[in-house]
């Protein structure tokens, strides 16, 4: 994903959707593909039509579920979160980790059993442009573990640690100690 990253910024997360989420579009699409192929068994007469038909749409139906899910970017810096939908025509949310309150993640029976999940970051927007969901990631308590730890040590805080302003409280160990409190 090209992302121009700050001076000191690492990449913490970085993905897609799992292809295990886009299941339900796969068989669906290709349970229509099978109905249209039964009709055109029993109202035409052409074998050679209903097979090019099965075959066809099977293909377009995978196709179309790769290039969806391929076409949605998630990642997550040490100073941004970042969402990417669409290929022709972009969807891009990007807001600042410092702004994010609170990482949850939701899993559905199904999903448990996929392993797959939806994570959800709270951040201080009051408004809709405040909902980051990386929806349909593998493992996504993972997610949530490396938002709260990093992937080096100190590169974020837990959102409940009482020492910073919370989960973006972000310090290289090149930065000056911050000034004491004041009296």
């Amino acid at each position: 994903m090209a992302l121009n990253l700050g001076p000191g910024e690492r990449v913490i997360f970085e993905g897609h959707p799992s292809w295990r989420a886009i299941l339900d579009f796969y068989i669906k699409g290709i349970l229509v593909v099978a109905i249209i192929f039964a009709l055109l068994l029993w109202l035409v007469d052409s074998t050679a039509l209903a097979v090019l038909v099965l075959v066809g749409g099977s293909a377009l139906v995978v196709l179309v579920g790769f290039v969806r899910r391929m076409a949605t970017d998630y990642m997550i810096t040490t100073r941004r979160l970042y969402i990417k939908h669409g290929i022709i025509s972009r969807d891009v949310q990007e807001t600042k980790i410092e702004r994010v309150q609170d990482v949850n993640y939701r899993q559905g029976f199904l999903q448990r059993i996929l392993q797959i999940g939806d994570v959800d970051f709270d951040t201080a927007a009051r408004d809709s442009e405040g909902d980051f969901v990386f929806a349909g990631v593998a493992q996504p308590e993972k997610v949530v573990d490396k938002v709260h730890h990093g992937t080096e040590p100190q590169a974020l805080r837990h959102a409940t640690d009482t020492t910073g302003s919370g989960l973006g409280d972000y310090r290289n160990d090149d930065d000056p100690p911050p000034p004491p409190p004041p009296r």
